[in-house]
């Protein structure tokens, strides 16, 4: 599932999660998953998608060669789980960048280490994904797209020419983006919204045309 790793490469992956799950699934052979580190106890010795679920973050230390892939569905969780990881000694060079093997990346288009994308994503020309960054199946992200670390786009989402996602933003299943909007860092946009307007810093926004979650919550309750 990679242009960034070679032939047999091993990947360890962090957190027994769906994302993990679709990561296996769409992997091609070649690509050899040795386990999957989780916290919650109550998973070891269990499997994912025939993985074994090895045990906490502190056996990071045993994967010898292998790439890290963290699998947490949202941004700010693996932001966290990178960090923390950084205390066990992980740098950039550790991390796999895992792209299912059906996605062109045009030559004048750029994936930060870390980053995941799903079978059925599409990039046109002149995007630029930050690290660690997770594209979900069906993504469209059109020229001159800008994608900060650690943002989520879900399945289904497409944004027009010039769109800037900050860092650790999620934007929900089959959302979309004006061209030349930007959606600002930590914040959300609910499913099937359509954004027409900058999306704060921290804020939620949702509906046809997005607006503020606190004023489509007051039109409910009017």
């Amino acid at each position: 599932m990679s242009s960034h790793l070679a032939f047999n490469e091993e990947v360890l992956l962090v957190a027994a999660s769906g994302l993990a799950r679709e990561i296996i699934a769409a992997a091609p052979r070649g690509i050899r998953f040795i386990g999957v580190l989780d916290d919650d106890d109550s998973k070891v010795g269990s499997t994912l998608g025939g993985v074994p679920v090895l045990g906490g973050l502190e056996k990071i230390d045993r994967r010898g060669d292998a790439k890290v892939a963290v699998c947490a569905g949202k941004g700010a969780s693996r932001r966290g789980l990178v960090n923390r990881l950084g205390e066990f000694g992980l740098t950039d060079a550790d991390y796999a960048t895992l792209i299912a093997p059906s996605v062109r990346v045009p030559a004048d288009c750029s994936i930060g280490i870390g980053s995941v994308l799903l079978p059925g994503v599409v990039l046109t020309s002149n995007v630029f994904v930050g690290r660690h960054v997770v594209a979900m199946p069906n993504v469209t992200l059109t020229h001159d797209d800008e994608v900060d670390d650690f943002a989520t786009l879900c399945a289904g989402v497409s944004l027009g020419g010039g769109v800037s996602i900050g860092e650790a933003a999620y934007l929900g299943m089959n959302s979309s983006v004006r061209e030349n909007t930007r959606v600002g860092a930590g914040a959300t946009l609910g499913m099937g919204a359509a954004l027409l307007a900058d999306l704060p810093e921290r804020e939620t926004w949702v509906g046809v045309p997005a607006r503020p979650l606190s004023e489509r919550i007051k039109e409910i309750l009017s």
